[in-house]
């Protein structure tokens, strides 16, 4: 992951869109998860931030705390939650929490807290790029647009999500499993060949022969690569 990589773990999907949406506009990237399992996996990964909410199923967000402080990982957390009591605020504090905000709250508040807590703790905002240009292919990242010499051409939101997450790290392979986790999210429960139907579209949008390709090459038995003209 990222370093500006933010984790949400919550279980209502309008709040983890919401949230997502916003981070992402402020050049995070954003990661969202709806149970304490999967919040726990992804936040023992190299995370820059936990947004927790104390109400998950499976396991709880005092859970997911008690259980990273207990393996000494340092991840900042932000805890969400409908409650107001000030002995659960307590608790929240006690098991390390960097900030605690209550629902409803102001997705705008949350941004600046999280970014907040990322400056305090030495971990860098770094700004998405607007713009990724390799030969005649370019990814707007901001206007959500690939052009193809110059010309517009139509990308579905998916395909340009797993087309940008493999240009963002090119020469770098990556596999399967990551690529569902990344672009489609950790709690994605389905077939890990999903990602190659989907190649096979992008390929088709950006390749001049989508038997040889010029930028999405296979990596034989793992997953897929970006390479530069």
């Amino acid at each position: 992951m990222s370093a500006s990589t933010v984790v949400i773990a919550e279980d209502d999907g309008a709040i983890r869109e919401l949230l997502v949406h916003h981070l992402e506009r402020e050049g995070l990237r954003a990661v969202a998860v709806a149970d304490g399992t999967a919040a726990l996996r992804v936040a023992r990964s190299s995370a820059a931030l936990l947004i927790l909410d104390v109400g998950l199923p499976v396991v709880d967000g005092f859970e997911i705390a008690r259980t990273l402080r207990r393996e000494r990982r340092e991840i900042p957390i932000l805890f969400l939650t409908a409650r107001t009591d000030e002995v659960d605020r307590a608790i929240g504090f006690e098991l390390g929490a960097d900030d605690y905000v209550c629902k409803p709250f102001s997705v705008h508040e949350v941004v600046a807290r999280v970014k907040a807590i990322l400056r305090r703790s030495g971990r860098a905002v770094v700004e998405a790029p607007a713009m990724l240009t390799f030969g005649r292919l370019e990814i707007d990242e901001a206007a959500r647009e690939v052009r193809i010499d110059g010309k517009s051409v139509r990308a579905k939101p998916r395909e340009f999500a797993l087309l940008l997450e493999l240009a963002s790290h090119p020469g770098v392979a990556l596999s399967r499993r990551t690529l569902l986790d990344r672009v489609w999210g950790f709690d994605y429960a389905g077939d890990e060949r999903t990602i190659d139907v989907h190649i096979k579209r992008v390929r088709a949008i950006i390749e001049r022969r989508t038997r040889q390709p010029d930028f999405v090459q296979t990596v034989h038995g793992f997953g897929y690569k970006f390479v530069r003209p």
